[in-house]
């Protein structure tokens, strides 16, 4: 497990407002998803919680661009997210609590070498290092398997190990325990743990990040609690304020 200390290049939320437009028989209208969000990320692993809808997952998906701001601006290092979004794609990978949502190919070491369809690289090469990537996570046993055969918790190994294979400096895991068992949640836990990475984690199983660097608690579109604030009581204490304000859920 990498040391506490450890920082990492900055995230940077810049006065960040989100709106979003909806369609409804009555007409369109615009609702804020997230207000006056200015928070910078430096830390190793850091944890955003909240009830479901408060932002959380929103908030996230800025810093790849798979959403974009309606004011303000996301910077990843020294990188525009809206300017350089293709170089920041290549910093930054995302992992979906839906696994199912990010395979693409008939087998699993397909699927990992399938990451790589953008790298001037042999086919035979790309392969082989597919198989060095699902040996690394313990799961090259399956490298011939139907990712659809496969547990929940394999199934998020594989898109783990299909992010992985691009060396990203930065892991986006929104909600990666949500459909997991005990056994493969633990599995999933101890992976992301050994990362070298920056880790952000989208997250309700308040297990899962209880000696996490950092916690931000995003309630109705803003942050309601910031762990590296004063008083703020550390991670430990913007999660016990988030259990008694939701019960944990």
């Amino acid at each position: 497990m990498a040391p506490a200390e450890i920082s990492h290049a900055p995230i940077t939320f810049d006065n960040i407002n989100l709106d979003v437009t909806q369609s409804s028989p009555t007409g369109v209208t615009t609702r804020r998803i997230l207000s006056n969000i200015s928070t910078t990320l430096t830390e190793h692993r850091v944890a955003i919680i909240g009830a479901n809808g408060s932002g959380k997952s929103s908030l996230v998906r800025l810093i790849n661009g798979l959403n974009s701001p309606t004011t303000g601006h996301v910077r990843v290092g020294e990188l525009d997210v809206a300017r350089q979004a293709k170089q920041i794609r290549q910093r930054v990978g995302f992992i979906f609590s839906d696994a199912d949502n990010q395979i693409l190919m008939p087998t699993v070491v397909e699927d990992v070498a399938f990451s790589l369809r953008r790298h001037k690289l042999p086919r035979a090469q790309r392969h082989q290092r597919a198989l060095a990537q699902l040996d690394a996570m313990g799961i090259a046993h399956l490298a011939n398997n139907s990712p659809h055969t496969l547990s929940g918790g394999e199934k998020q190994l594989l898109a783990l190990a299909s992010v992985l294979i691009l060396s990203p400096d930065i892991i986006i895991a929104d909600e990666p325990t949500t459909l997991l068992d005990l056994h493969n949640r633990r599995r999933v836990a101890s992976e992301l743990a050994a990362l070298s990475q920056q880790v952000i984690v989208v997250t309700h199983d308040l297990d899962l990040i209880r000696d996490f660097d950092r916690v931000l608690w995003i309630d109705n579109g803003g942050i309601a609690g910031d762990s590296t604030r004063s008083g703020s009581g550390g991670a430990r204490g913007v999660v016990q304020q988030y259990e008694e304000a939701y019960g944990g859920v």
